[in-house]
């Protein structure tokens, strides 16, 4: 780590601020060059105890940045994790007060479930999907706080991977019911088609994502619990949503879920 406590803690309370108060700003490596992964991820860690310091609860985690050519493109060998606070859940069709967001996204992604435990390192694809409950559609809305969305992956972990709202639904599936790599997924716009992907967008298969947050995850002595909620990764590209826009998405064998934009 190169920041010192008392930068992560002001650099944490500025980027929650700037969350809650719906108020964009600079990247903050424009302030902080020198700041590390360890240093952006502390950033995190403690805007996620602000949250629990004011009540809220921790109701699951999330991987961004789950595409092998973005991966390359941005120069970094694994996806980034952010975690979803209680708030951010919106019920299946509910509604999202754009004037709570500054300028967001959706993201079309398959949802996990686990009923163990997982924990890294060695996490691999077969035991995410033997720790797997079920899995179903998810939409993750996407909310980067940095002005004209020009910013570097450090200042994203540090903003929580950008994580706003997430709402989850349709037919919850076991694994062994949906090839999870070949399944097909319809993102709708106001009715109509606005991205169209397969599961395998997310670094070949979605539970090699579940993977490499465990290992990351073990190597801080910490694990997934059972029972814990974690959205995948966007299987396509990220879609600009405004009021008044209603977004479904549709995955094959695991039926629909929605949220419109108010």
């Amino acid at each position: 780590m190169n920041l010192d406590q008392a930068t992560i803690a002001k650099l944490a309370e500025h980027l929650e601020n700037c969350e809650l108060e719906a108020q964009d700003t600079y990247k903050i490596t424009d302030d902080d060059p020198e700041m590390d992964w360890d240093d952006a991820y502390a950033i995190q860690d403690l805007i996620r105890a602000r949250k629990i310091a004011r009540g809220h609860k921790i109701i699951g985690l999330k991987a961004g940045l789950t595409s092998h050519a973005k991966m390359k493109q941005m120069g970094v060998t694994e996806p980034v994790f952010g975690f979803m606070a209680d708030y951010y859940a919106v019920p299946d069709a509910g509604e999202v007060k754009v004037s709570e967001l500054i300028h967001p996204k959706v993201e079309p992604e398959i949802a996990f479930v686990t009923k163990t435990a997982l924990r890294g390192p060695g996490c691999h694809i077969g035991a995410v999907l033997a720790a797997t409950d079920f899995v179903m559609p998810g939409i993750e809305v996407i909310d980067s706080r940095y002005r004209d969305f020009k910013f570097d992956l450090k200042s994203v972990v540090a903003d929580n991977t950008s994580a706003a709202r997430f709402v989850i639904g349709g037919q919850p599936q076991p694994v062994a019911n949906v090839d999870l790599r070949t399944v097909g997924v319809v993102l709708e716009k106001n009715g109509e088609p606005v991205a169209l992907g397969a599961g395998a967008a997310v670094l070949g298969h979605p539970a090699a994502a579940i993977a490499m947050l465990a290992n990351m995850l073990g190597k801080r002595g910490e694990e997934i619990p059972a029972g814990t909620l974690i959205l995948s990764g966007g299987i396509t590209e990220a879609i600009p949503v405004a009021a008044g826009d209603a977004v479904t998405l549709r995955i094959q064998g695991m039926g629909s879920t929605s949220l419109r934009f108010v």
